[in-house]
């Protein structure tokens, strides 16, 4: 996920270069929103891990 973020923030780049605005929001917008999806799943999953705590 994170990967798509970061793909969306280029292509954002790059839009906003050329001068196509709408698309450089646009791709910007994207990757603002996957970013943070990304976040609060990273921070779930590691409260996950400690509270299962290391079980074999």
């Amino acid at each position: 996920m994170l990967g798509w973020a970061l793909t969306f923030f280029v292509v954002a780049l790059i839009a906003g270069v050329l001068g196509f605005g709408g698309i450089a929001g646009a791709s910007a917008g994207i990757a603002k929103v996957i970013f943070m999806i990304f976040l609060v799943l990273l921070v779930g999953s590691f409260v996950m891990h400690l509270l299962r705590g290391r079980s074999v």
